[in-house]
């Protein structure tokens, strides 16, 4: 379907984003191609949910995002829930999320316009809790400090039945990860962490990391989490600098529920979706994290290389005992995959 409709989320802070979204708003010009901003931040006038800023544009096909990988993030939370497809266009340091650099946009407008694009769909994260999530008014502005006005806390999801026992539904989504922090910096946070519906263990720690496949490269992966590759469906649930023996990563299945329960002697507890601070939980209360039923659609001008761009993002050193083999080489089959291989999506290495 040709390109009819284009949102842009843009870093307004560095020049060359806002000099690549023009050449966007340019081509869109040309093209006939309605465009609209999202996400603009204006002093005094507070964010909108993602469900909010799709329809304030006209439910854009395609959101392009000018930044770096947080700026993805942003324009990614508007897309997920519209069903539209997300690009990013990196100006940022790391770019992990991003697909093009500034002087591939009019080339990524004519494959997206041409229909030429590959999608690839991720698995993302919703939420329910034992009430809705807030933003202590007198917490908002120190914790939000330097970064801008912070979004709303996510409403209820629209159309939700009253069912408590199930929890409160949150019209939220999250595509790297949902961290519960310590919200004062001399006070651990304590929680009960239930996989499956079954009790993992009770955890007094910094924070603890609840990721998709997509955000373990982010913030679990800095606190020792494990690489898993993004096509994957699983949860991955890290704790961050817990007081006991136990602090490894627990790989859940796509469809187990990780509950947290913040615990009656606990600080209180910072909930944090895609590095953006959404609401502060009390003891006694409880939030849930599974996989959505809609999946996170990334337009790609060819397959993502998932691990040469690992390799080159993290700049991975190889062990000085392999440098007198220099740079070893791969062996591309010139025939089709046997009938043991066939079943699989890339049955062997496609790139030197």
């Amino acid at each position: 379907m040709p390109l009819t409709r284009l949102g842009l989320v843009v870093h307004q802070g560095r020049p060359v984003a806002v000099a690549a979204a023009r050449t966007a708003r340019e081509w869109c010009a040309v093209h006939g191609v309605v465009c609209a901003d999202l996400d603009v931040w204006q002093a005094g006038v507070p964010r909108r949910g993602g469900q909010e800023e799709a329809m304030a544009a006209g439910h854009p096909g395609v959101v392009m995002t000018f930044g770096g990988d947080g700026t993805f993030l942003r324009g990614a939370r508007i897309a997920a829930k519209d069903g539209a497809s997300v690009l990013g266009v990196n100006v940022g340091r790391v770019g992990f999320l991003t697909e093009i650099t500034t002087d591939q946009v009019e080339g990524a407008l004519d494959a997206l316009h041409r229909d030429q694009s590959v999608i690839e769909e991720r698995m993302v994260l919703t939420l329910r809790a034992s009430r809705p999530l807030e933003m202590p008014t007198d917490l908002e502005e120190p914790l939000c400090y330097g970064r801008g006005p912070g979004l709303p806390a996510p409403a209820v999801r629209p159309g939700a039945t009253d069912k408590a026992s199930w929890g409160i539904p949150l019209d939220v989504t999250a595509v790297n990860d949902v961290v519960f922090e310590k919200l004062a910096r001399n006070r651990q946070v304590n929680l009960a962490v239930y996989l499956a519906g079954q009790l993992l263990a009770c955890y007094s720690a910094d924070a603890v990391i609840v990721a998709t496949p997509t955000g373990s490269t982010a913030y679990s992966f800095a606190s020792g989490g494990p690489v898993l590759a993004p096509e994957a469906d699983a949860i991955v649930f890290t704790p961050v600098a817990p007081h006991m023996a136990f602090n490894r990563t627990v790989i859940a299945g796509a469809d187990e529920v990780v509950a947290i329960r913040v615990l009656p002697h606990s600080g209180r507890v910072a909930v944090s979706i895609d590095g953006e601070l959404r609401g502060v939980l009390d003891p006694g209360d409880w939030m849930a994290a599974y996989r959505a039923p809609y999946r996170l659609r990334l337009a790609r001008l060819a397959p993502l290389e998932f691990y040469r761009r690992l390799r080159g993002r993290f700049q991975l050193a190889d062990a000085p005992a392999t440098t007198v083999d220099q740079t070893p080489p791969v062996y591309h089959p010139a025939t089709p995959p046997p009938d043991d291989l066939a079943h699989l999506h890339r049955p062997w290495p496609i790139t030197g």
